[in-house]
C-alpha cells in the first residue's frame, strides 16, 4: 500500500468517526427505547447523543487521526 494523501487521510478519519457516531447512537437509541418501554422509565433520548454518540465519535477520531497521519507520512517519506 502506497499510503493516502493528506486530504484522503483526513476524510477517512472523519468518515470513520461520523460512522461510529451514527452507528453507536442508533444502537443506543434502540437500547434506550427498550429500557423505557420494558421498565416504564422516562429517560430522554438526548442522552444517547451526549453520553454515547459523541464520546464514541471523539474516541474514534483520536485513534484514526494518528493512524492515517502515519500512513500519510510513510507515503511522503518513501517518495
Amino acid at each position: 500500500m502506497r499510503g493516502f494523501g493528506l486530504f484522503t487521510s483526513l476524510l477517512l478519519s472523519f468518515a470513520a468517526a461520523f460512522f461510529t457516531f451514527f452507528a453507536s447512537t442508533c444502537i443506543a437509541i434502540f437500547a434506550l427505547l427498550a429500557w423505557n418501554l420494558l421498565g416504564h422509565h422516562a429517560v430522554s433520548y438526548a442522552n444517547t447523543y451526549r453520553y454515547v454518540g459523541f464520546p464514541a465519535f471523539l474516541l474514534v477520531l483520536v485513534v484514526a487521526l494518528p493512524v492515517f497521519a502515519v500512513l500519510w507520512l510513510r507515503a511522503r517519506i518513501q517518495k
